[in-house]
Order: C-alpha cells, then sequence, then structure tokens
C-alpha cells in the first residue's frame, strides 16, 4: 500500500460529520485570513492552514459527490464569511427584508463556490488514479484551484474579492506577486498546501525531503533577492519631482444620508468644497461620488469655483500660491447620453478638464444584470444603471507624474490595470483609487480593500494613493506597504507624500498587458491536460 493509500485510508475513517464540519471551520477561517476581523491584518499562514486543512478532508472524500460536497461547503463557508457585509447594504441601506439579504448572500456565495465544487469533483478523480504520487497531487490541486480563482474572477464580469493570494501582502509569498500576481500566488499557495498534508514523519527522514526543503528555500530567497535589486535599480523614483505632496479627503459622509437632498448631499458640497478650495498640497484627491449630484443639478458656479482655484484663473489657485490640481468623484451624464461614474480632473495649464470613467461596474449597484431588474427594484439604491468607460484610460499628467484613477473595486482587476502599461511612456507612475465604501458599514470590507489596493502595489511595483468617504483611506508605497492611513469611520484629511515610480514594468505589468489573464488560464488548463493523459495512461 503507497503512503498516500495509507494516509488518505487513515483519513477516511473520520466521522462525516467532522469533515463536514471541519469544511466549513476552514472556509471560515480562508475568509479571516484576507483581513482578521478583529484587527483587519491580513493573516498569511492563516491562508495556507485553512487550505490544508481543507486538502486533508478532500484527500477522505469517498466520491465524486462527496468532494463537491465538500468543496460546496468549504467555499460557500470562505465566500459569505468574507462578504456578509453586502447584508448591510441590501438591507440596512437598500431596503431589502433582511431574510430576503441573508438568502441573497449565501445564493452568491453558493454560486461563486459550485467553481470550487467542480474543481474538488476533478480533483477527487485524479486522486482516485494517481494516489502514488504526491507532487503529482499537489501540482494537479494547484492548477485545479487556479482555474476556480479565475472563473469566478472573471466570468459573469467577475466578483474575485477575497481571493486566497490577498493574504499574502505580507509573508514568504508576497515576492511572487510582481511575477505571477494574486491568482499565481493563490495556486502557488494550494499546490504548497496539499503537498504539506501529505508528508509523513518517515519523510523527514529521508535526505531527497530536505533536499526540496533547501531548493525551494532557496528558490524563495533567490526571489527575494531580486525583487530587491528590481525595487531599487529597475523601478527607480520620478525625478522630477521625486515626491509628491498630497491631501487625500475623507468627508465620512453616512450612507443612508449621502444622497438625501435635506442632509448628506447640502453637507457633503460644503464639506468637501471647503477641503477642496483651501488645503495646500500639490494633489487633492476627493473620493468617489464626493459631490453626490451631476453638474447640472449643482448650484450656479460651485465646480467652476472649484476649479478656478487649480487652474489658476481666480482665487487661491492664481497669484504667488503654489500650482496645485485636484481630482474629485462625481457622477456626469444625462438621461439621454446615460451617466458615468467619474473622477474629473482640474490642473494649471489644463483648459479642459481631465475626465476618467469607471469601466468595471458594480453588479446591481451601477449596472443591472439581465433578467435581474425586479431584484434591483425591491431595493432604494440610487444612480443603478452606468455606463462604461475605456479599458486602458489615458493618466492624468501632473507635476512630473503620470495617475492614473480607478474608482472602487476596480482595483480588483489587476489585469484591466495592466492594460495601462502597454505603453511603456504612458505607464502609470502613481495610482489612485477613489472608493465609497460606506454602503458595508463598520465592517471588515474596508481592511479586505486595503489588502487589495496593496496586492495591486506589488504587483505593479507603483504606489497606491487611496481616498474614500469612510476609509481605509491611505498612502501604500511600491513595495505593498501602508505608510499613512486615516482612522477609518472619521472624517479628516489626510497629508502626505507619495513617491512616483518609473522604469521597467514588472513582469506581471508585462504579461497581463499584452495577453490579460490567458497566460495563467493556459498554464492551469494544459497542467490538467497533461494530468489526464498521465491518468488514462496509468488505467491502461
Amino acid at each position: 500500500m503507497s503512503s498516500l493509500h495509507a494516509f488518505g485510508g487513515r483519513a477516511s475513517r473520520a466521522p462525516a460529520a467532522l469533515l463536514w464540519t471541519g469544511a466549513v471551520l476552514a472556509g471560515l477561517a480562508q475568509a479571516a485570513s484576507i483581513a482578521w476581523p478583529w484587527r483587519g491584518e491580513p493573516l498569511w499562514w492563516l491562508q495556507l492552514a485553512s487550505l490544508a486543512a481543507f486538502a486533508r478532508i478532500l484527500l477522505a472524500a469517498r466520491g465524486a459527490w462527496q468532494a463537491a460536497g465538500f468543496g460546496a461547503a468549504f467555499a460557500t463557508a470562505w465566500l459569505a464569511g468574507t462578504f456578509w457585509w453586502l447584508f448591510i447594504s441590501m438591507h440596512t441601506y437598500g431596503g431589502l427584508a433582511a431574510p430576503l439579504a441573508v438568502l441573497a448572500v449565501l445564493g452568491l456565495a453558493a454560486f461563486l463556490g459550485s467553481y470550487y465544487a467542480a474543481a474538488a469533483v476533478v480533483f477527487q478523480r485524479f486522486h482516485a488514479h494517481v494516489a502514488g504520487n504526491r507532487t503529482f497531487l499537489a501540482i494537479i490541486f494547484g492548477a485545479l484551484w487556479l482555474l476556480a480563482e479565475l472563473a469566478r474572477g472573471v466570468w459573469w464580469t467577475g466578483f474575485p474579492w477575497g481571493a486566497g493570494g490577498y493574504a499574502h501582502v505580507e509573508g514568504p509569498f508576497a515576492v511572487l506577486a510582481r511575477w505571477v500576481g494574486v491568482y499565481g500566488i493563490g495556486a502557488v499557495a494550494a499546490g504548497l498546501a496539499m503537498l504539506a498534508v501529505q508528508l509523513r514523519w518517515a519523510d523527514l527522514r529521508r535526505p531527497r525531503c530536505w533536499a526540496v526543503g533547501v531548493a525551494l528555500a532557496v528558490a524563495w530567497a533567490g526571489l527575494a533577492v531580486q525583487r530587491h535589486c528590481a525595487v531599487a535599480l529597475c523601478h527607480t523614483p520620478m525625478r522630477a519631482p521625486a515626491k509628491l505632496s498630497v491631501a487625500l479627503l475623507q468627508g465620512n459622509i453616512p450612507q443612508d444620508e449621502k444622497f438625501q437632498a435635506g442632509s448628506g448631499v447640502p453637507l457633503a458640497l460644503r464639506w468637501y468644497g471647503d477641503a477642496l478650495r483651501s488645503v495646500q498640497a500639490t494633489l487633492v484627491v476627493a473620493p468617489e461620488t464626493a459631490v453626490p449630484l451631476l453638474p447640472q443639478q449643482l448650484m450656479p458656479g460651485y465646480l467652476e469655483s472649484i476649479a478656478a482655484h487649480y487652474t489658476g484663473s481666480a482665487g487661491e489657485g492664481g497669484g504667488s500660491a503654489p500650482p496645485r490640481a485636484a481630482l474629485v468623484g462625481i457622477p456626469l451624464g444625462d438621461a439621454e447620453q446615460g451617466y458615468t461614474n467619474s473622477v474629473i480632473g482640474f490642473a494649471p495649464g489644463q483648459p479642459v478638464r481631465y475626465q476618467y470613467d469607471k469601466h468595471h461596474l458594480v453588479p446591481f449597484g451601477e449596472f443591472i444584470p439581465p433578467l435581474f431588474r425586479w431584484f434591483t427594484e425591491l431595493m432604494n439604491i440610487p444612480l443603478g444603471d452606468f455606463n462604461r468607460g475605456a479599458v486602458g484610460q489615458a493618466p492624468f499628467a501632473w507635476a512630473g507624474q503620470r495617475i492614473a484613477p480607478n474608482i472602487c473595486y476596480e482595483d480588483l482587476f489587476g489585469e484591466e490595470l495592466a492594460a495601462r502599461f502597454r505603453d511603456p511612456a504612458a505607464a502609470p507612475t502613481v495610482f489612485v483609487n477613489v472608493s465609497n465604501i460606506a454602503w458595508f458599514g463598520d465592517s471588515v470590507a474596508i481592511d479586505q480593500h486595503l489588502s487589495i489596493s496593496r496586492m495591486r502595489a506589488l504587483e505593479f511595483e507603483r504606489p497606491m494613493v487611496r481616498a474614500t468617504n469612510t476609509g481605509a483611506t491611505a498612502l501604500i508605497d511600491h513595495r505593498g506597504v501602508v505608510t499613512q492611513r486615516l482612522p477609518s469611520l472619521e472624517r479628516g484629511i489626510l497629508l502626505g507624500e507619495v513617491e512616483g515610480r518609473d522604469g521597467v514594468p514588472t513582469p506581471f505589468a508585462w504579461w497581463a498587458a499584452r495577453a490579460g489573464l490567458w497566460p495563467l488560464w493556459g498554464l492551469g488548463a494544459l497542467v490538467v491536460a497533461g494530468a489526464s493523459l498521465v491518468a488514462r495512461r496509468r488505467r491502461r
């Protein structure tokens, strides 16, 4: 009997109830690893431990149906535990009845979890035929995990929030971000977790086991040194100027008042208007829909008075005052042409204002999927159907920097941000994310989104500036480190400096700009196809 058959035999004798409970608990641990609920920090070791627990349970599955069940239980618990805060947006702010909101969250988690259930079934098939090769099984598991994560992140417009790799913005796997991105990190973690649970004490007496461990350690050390050298030598600071002073505005406008004409709208217009006119920084950033009305709905002269302070045509923007620029979140459009969730920019010497239109829209919040208008009509959410902007829109050129905005959860889609690196001359030197996470209350969504932005900074080795309504308003450097942050759910202005980066794009930026996520799709499919051929030969 092979060692793996022995392992499977021991694990398979575990009570079924224990295995089902373990799958759910492992899923909840996976959710907590993205941002620990009590402190908001990512825990890379917990993500590995939860994957290892799931891998051990999957090895014990008796047949395809049980494997599918374990995969569905793990993934549904993980995903519901990750984005449970959707309940707040649908029930508290959208007015959807609490039971329906709970069912909607669980239904979404179960639907997205079906990708992982399918991956578990395929893995169980391989396990039945190639159980003797532990390394082979680990590679297959990593490839299937990769394909499931890609499917969740791409199909049906994609909803990759809480992908396993986001737990690794800190820790040993962070060095892989510049090469393979968040999905590649998740695949490596899955493969190593599967390999780890198949180890036995007897393996520690074998030189080959130690040789593999040393090889992995040397490879990791080499990647760490290479990343340090690349950051220090290839991705040089911008020379003019080396640093950009920024002011990030966090209005903390309550979501249940934000679009109310008698409360939140006047407060937002007054506070953001005063801040935009008075704050002294080279770049001032106001968050998503900081101005909560369309331009034609504003009092006459409101936007013009703000623009004058930056274009130099009047007020503090002229005379001896230092030149300043601003990026402001605002909805644009009309009933005839349609609406966009946008960022506009004002700067001296730019008579035509800069405009960025959000490309990747939020289902149900910013566009209504086919056949689901009945569902959105159950909720009271304003501005629910926007037009899409283009992929790879031009950056905001200011103070020697190429500043690339993205709006809210657009920074989940690294392959779309990578499109801005196709032309090296126009590649971003600084990313700016403007968000409004107030829809999700005082929840872990704030810290989860911060980890997402940190991963983008690691993948592209560019700083990420975040201006949000309620948090997390922060400065993230090109190494993915949060250098400054405002407390969440407080009104304030974060003053700091950001150092733009230029030079050779990271490998991830290079290949994702040209091929999107297809190389990862191809790698995962190639591994599964190759494994199928091996399994077929063994059956013969």
